[in-house]
């Protein structure tokens, strides 16, 4: 019996780069706003 044979699809470098800043850029937008918004509670401001 031979064993198949695995052909192993490779994502392009600039693919996943995207990707990742389609998802950092507003994940870290979203955090610096909460962070301003939160930090009066927090200082008594």
């Amino acid at each position: 019996m031979s064993s198949p044979q695995r052909t192993q699809s490779s994502t392009p470098t600039l693919l996943i780069v995207i990707a990742w800043l389609l998802v950092s850029i507003p994940l870290a937008y979203g955090l610096v706003r909460t962070v301003i918004t939160a930090a009066p509670l927090f200082t008594g401001g």
